[in-house]
């Protein structure tokens, strides 16, 4: 006799959260380093990356460096929804890059859902984020490289992280 059973994941808030923790994790290893976020800043950012997630509202977020508009160290968050998705441990900061006269910066990109929704919507949404974010660029890559290193993941749902290396 032959059994079969399907299973489901379902993403919760809790899901969105516990991923979100690992990058919170990863900013408070770029402060212990650099001195950048505030304590303040990662909480606020923790909040907004965790809603977003939950709501299926975020492609990438990036937090790191630059200077004259150019990526110094950078961490890139891309998410990535269905499937089986490794779950690895936060950390592995770049821990010897020269950031000084660099700049700390935050850039977000919306996911297509996030445009789904009505211009009412994403005015709620917004009121409720800690971070207020306006419409930009992303830095340029400066003298470096990019490398896939890490990727954390609950339930069908997670982020694989960039990092941009200085030379």
């Amino acid at each position: 006799m032959t059994e079969t059973f399907t299973t489901g994941a379902t993403f919760t808030r809790t899901d969105a959260e516990y991923i979100t923790s690992k990058v919170a994790a990863d900013l408070l290893g770029m402060r212990a380093y650099y001195g950048q976020p505030s304590e303040p800043k990662i909480l606020d950012y923790y909040v907004e990356l965790a809603a977003l997630l939950f709501g299926d509202w975020v492609e990438s977020v990036e937090y790191g460096f630059k200077q004259n508009d150019q990526r110094v160290l950078s961490l890139h968050y891309k998410v990535r929804t269905g499937g089986l998705q490794a779950d690895g441990r936060s950390g592995g900061v770049y821990a010897r890059a020269d950031i000084s006269g660099a700049a700390w910066f935050s850039f977000l990109i919306y996911s297509d859902r996030w445009g789904q929704l009505s211009d009412n919507e994403r005015r709620q949404v917004e009121e409720l984020l800690p971070v207020k974010r306006t419409y930009g660029e992303a830095p340029r890559d400066g003298k470096g490289c990019w490398v896939t290193d890490r990727g954390y993941s609950s339930q069908g749902g997670g982020t694989q992280r960039r990092s941009f290396l200085p030379e």
